[in-house]
């Protein structure tokens, strides 16, 4: 990459010429959330029930009181492995539920894998929120993120409402239901695909810089578990110096 030097003058103009663009995108972005929030609702029939270590939950027991809640589904099959893209955004959860849960709002992941491989996967990476498993239940089935290996045989997987093509027993994506005031439970919005951008907090970071994504070998290729990490590896240094210097 080889950036174009300018003065300061110069680079103001460029810089205004953007904000333009950028506040056309908020704005945008706005509209969208709006729609978003006014899409209907569907009343939720099926009566999940999932496991924890503490035993089981229904989807009601996952709100933990509030009204709104948020599921991330998390590729976790059962024998793994770990979804790196999908631990990387679990990663943001436990810092923004300190805010968030202030605003009515509850957070849980759900995964295939059974109760104490999950339990070891929070282990390893120090999670807190709550993670649990719909390993006996249909729930990913049912709302498009997990597809069995006669769907995937018969090119029957129907990811993203259909407009992805990609093929895998568990895929990433997020469902956000609502509980009315007598305790019924509404599934109101699911997003998938690179619509689980959103709530990446490194992209919008990455976004702001010069090497954006930095993806030359491919989407969210330096991307790992984070105990994977090589400490020494010049990715990984301050300041761009390489662990060698």
């Amino acid at each position: 990459m080889t950036p174009r030097i300018v003065s300061r003058e110069e680079w103001l103009q460029a810089r205004l010429a953007l904000l333009d663009r950028e506040r056309e995108a908020t704005h945008l972005r706005d509209a969208v959330n709006a729609e978003r929030r006014a899409l209907p609702w569907v009343r939720v029939e099926e009566a999940y029930v999932f496991d924890t270590p503490q035993g089981t939950a229904t989807l009601a027991d996952l709100f933990d009181g509030r009204s709104q809640l948020v599921v991330q589904h998390f590729m976790l099959p059962p024998g793994g492995p770990i979804c790196d893209g999908c631990a990387g955004a679990a990663d943001m959860v436990d810092a923004a539920r300190q805010h968030f849960e202030q605003a009515d709002l509850s957070y849980a992941a759900v995964s295939r894998a059974p109760v104490d491989e999950i339990e070891a996967a929070r282990r390893r990476l120090g999670w807190t929120f709550r993670w649990v498993s719909c390993g006996g239940n249909s729930f990913n089935h049912d709302y498009g993120t997990a597809f069995t290996p006669e769907q995937i045989a018969a090119g029957a997987v129907s990811y993203n409402y259909g407009t992805t093509a990609y093929a895998h027993t568990d895929l990433p994506g997020y469902s956000v239901f609502a509980r009315g005031a007598d305790g019924a439970v509404f599934h109101t919005y699911s997003t998938y695909s690179r619509g689980t951008e959103l709530v990446f907090t490194p992209f919008a970071l990455l976004d702001m810089v010069p090497k954006g994504r930095n993806e030359a070998e491919g989407t969210m290729s330096w991307l790992r578990l984070h105990d994977e990490y090589d400490p020494g590896s010049t990715k990984a240094c301050c300041h761009g110096t390489a662990a060698a210097e």
